[in-house]
């Protein structure tokens, strides 16, 4: 899942929980993606930049820490931490999906852009991956709105929509490789 030089503290099934709670919680997914994004960040830039409340980060920062997705750059006051790179892998059936910092970034956006908040609740978090995976060949060029409107059958301008709302998720994950 991720190297962090601190073990994590809980069992593996228990990390992955913490993982699937990212899917489902838009400010811990927020929490995780903004350190994923920002190098050595303390909790106190967390509660000033993302309007999330002080103890919450605290409880969210620790419950990252010991799933091992983030690690602490500074073993002094104030500690500083970083997001370590996340990729999961499930498949059921011959079904592969993969959990990724970048899926993560969307999920955190949905409390702040309707566009993506409205994809997630009609299509759920399996669309707003594959949603995902054509925003990322949208970027490249070698997809536009009509062919994912196509392939996944829905409405041309659905998919625009969420192909231009995913567009800065995927362009921040490229500007971190």
């Amino acid at each position: 899942m991720s190297q962090s030089t601190t073990p994590p503290e809980q069992p593996p099934i228990k990390q992955l929980q913490t993982v699937l709670e990212l899917l489902e919680n838009p400010s811990l997914a927020r929490i995780y993606s903004y350190a994923f994004h920002t190098e050595d960040v303390t909790v106190e830039e967390l509660v000033s930049n993302l309007g999330v409340p002080q103890g919450t980060v605290y409880d969210y920062v620790n419950r990252l820490e010991n799933a091992g997705l983030l690690r602490k750059t500074r073993t002094e006051r104030p500690y500083r931490f970083d997001a370590e790179p996340l990729s999961v892998t499930v498949t059921i059936d011959g079904d592969k999906q993969t959990i990724s910092a970048e899926l993560v970034d969307a999920v955190g956006r949905s409390d702040d852009d309707q566009d993506i908040s409205v994809y997630l609740d009609r299509h759920g978090i399996d669309g707003l991956a594959t949603a995902l995976e054509y925003a990322r060949e949208y970027v490249d060029g070698t997809v536009n709105h009509r062919i994912m409107a196509r392939e996944l059958d829905c409405s041309p301008l659905e998919a625009e929509i969420i192909l231009q709302a995913l567009e800065p998720v995927v362009r921040a994950h490229r500007a971190e490789e």
